[in-house]
């Protein structure tokens, strides 16, 4: 359920997905995994209507740094933010009987990864998406030691060190005095694990991936990723039309 489910968000039938992961909760009520999914379909969907996993916004440093369109106040996502507070104290809970559950820091650590991004890009506090983002890198790092199979969690790294890496230096240089690091480079390699070796991210990991090889001009390897996701979700025609831009305009420049 919780696969099929992920199918449908990717394929872009969000309803579809919801009854999934709802299906999921009543038949295992206890892993935050299916609130953690629910909550990914919500923001999923926002992100889509916004256009964020797109060329147009995520190579476009005012908008990936800066935020979606319209205030926050017209932006605001409360089923998401409901969701995922269920998703998390769920995890916490688990997690205060049993430090190294698998699950339970798997859905934290999307959960605060998520919550990251629909702060900085939605409500636009960016500093409560970096502590955020903080949090998660650091709940991903727990897991994987714990559990070295559990790749999806390479997304928040990924994620946490591509977007910081990509941050003006003054911005950089003043983080990085609040202990707060970001590289390229490696948030490019860890997505890429997640791409590779992801479970139920792999296919958001190829995106958030195509597109920060758009933005690093490596077009050939944006173009691989997107006929991937093309040839596996032919009912999703952002996929679909972001290969079509990078067949069309192979050297194009931010």
């Amino acid at each position: 359920m919780l696969e099929t489910g992920f199918e449908n968000l990717y394929e872009l039938n969000f309803q579809e997905a919801r009854a999934d992961f709802r299906a999921y909760q009543t038949a295992r009520p206890n892993d935050p995994l299916g609130k953690t999914a629910e909550a990914a379909s919500y923001l999923y969907a926002e992100f889509n209507a916004k256009g964020v996993f797109s060329s147009k916004f995520f190579l476009n440093d005012s908008k990936l740094l800066g935020g979606v369109d319209g205030k926050p106040s017209q932006n605001r996502n409360q089923a998401f933010l409901d969701v995922n507070d269920q998703a998390r104290q769920m995890a916490k809970k688990i997690l205060q009987s049993n430090p190294r559950d698998v699950n339970g820091l798997l859905a934290l650590t999307i959960a605060d990864g998520m919550e990251s991004d629909y702060d900085a890009l939605i409500e636009k506090k960016q500093m409560d998406g970096l502590t955020l983002m903080r949090r998660a890198e650091s709940e991903a790092n727990t897991l994987l030691a714990i559990d070295p199979t559990a790749q999806d969690a390479y997304v928040a790294l990924g994620a946490s060190n591509y977007i910081i890496g990509c941050l003006p230096a003054y911005k950089r240089l003043f983080l990085r005095i609040g202990g707060i690091h970001g590289d390229k480079a490696r948030g490019m390699q860890e997505m890429e694990i997640a791409a590779e070796h992801g479970r139920y991210l792999r296919p958001f990991a190829k995106i958030l991936l195509a597109l920060a090889y758009e933005r690093e001009h490596q077009m050939d390897r944006a173009r691989s990723l997107l006929a991937e996701l093309t040839t596996q979700f032919p009912a999703n025609p952002l996929f679909a039309r972001e290969l079509a831009l990078t067949e069309q305009y192979p050297s194009r420049k931010r």
